[in-house]
């Protein structure tokens, strides 16, 4: 299911939340800049969002607004918002075009352009005394790491040289952790449901 290029393919997205969040894990996203400098890191921990029934889901209820229309595109699409008034989330949508599911992206293990990575996420903390496990081990985290913001909501990640997801490893079933999404209490008897998923003991989650 990947391009020659090393690219997943459409009919890698095109499946139910559940399923394409375990098989992220171990992929690549890419993010290359401007002025071309890729920065990448490994996918080691996301959160499946069911649709229309999922209440913690942006689309529960068949809600359809312009914030949160990429989520319905195609599978391979990217849905991106901004929350809370300062920070960007990155999504990638599953299943086809007018379902409405997608997987949260929460954390990235760093694998190339760390440096710019440093740069971006530096603030009260200089860029020099982040630790890599700093860098992209929560969502908003890695959307400032890697420059991911609303100009790319909505980019198609088969086919976009700003966004895309390569192939990386597979992560075994016996390594992937289930648990509780984050941040969805709101969210009645689906704050509870395990859709949560991580690789085993990777240092870049951001949260056990």
């Amino acid at each position: 299911m990947t391009h020659p290029n090393g690219r997943l393919t459409r009919r890698f997205y095109r499946r139910d939340p559940v399923t394409l969040a375990k098989a992220l894990l171990g992929q690549v996203m890419v993010r290359t800049l401007g002025d071309g400098l890729r920065l990448a890191g490994r996918i080691v921990e996301v959160e499946a969002y069911l649709g229309t029934p999922d209440q913690a889901a942006h689309t529960y209820n068949g809600r359809r607004t312009a914030r949160n229309e990429s989520m319905y595109a195609d599978g391979g699409h990217a849905y991106v918002y901004f929350t809370y008034g300062m920070h960007h989330c990155v999504n990638v949508v599953a299943q086809t075009r007018g379902v409405g599911t997608a997987v949260l992206v929460r954390a990235l293990e760093p694998v190339e352009g760390i440096d710019a990575m440093r740069r971006h996420r530096a603030g009260k903390i200089t860029a020099d005394r982040l630790k890599e496990t700093d860098l992209c081990s929560g969502p908003a985290k890695l959307t400032q790491a890697l420059a991911i913001d609303r100009a790319l909501d909505g980019v198609d990640l088969v086919t976009a040289d700003a966004l895309h997801i390569e192939r990386g490893g597979r992560v075994a079933p016996g390594h992937i952790v289930t648990a509780k999404r984050i941040g969805v209490a709101y969210a009645g008897r689906w704050a509870d449901e395990p859709l949560r998923f991580y690789v085993k003991g990777n240092p870049h989650v951001s949260r056990r």
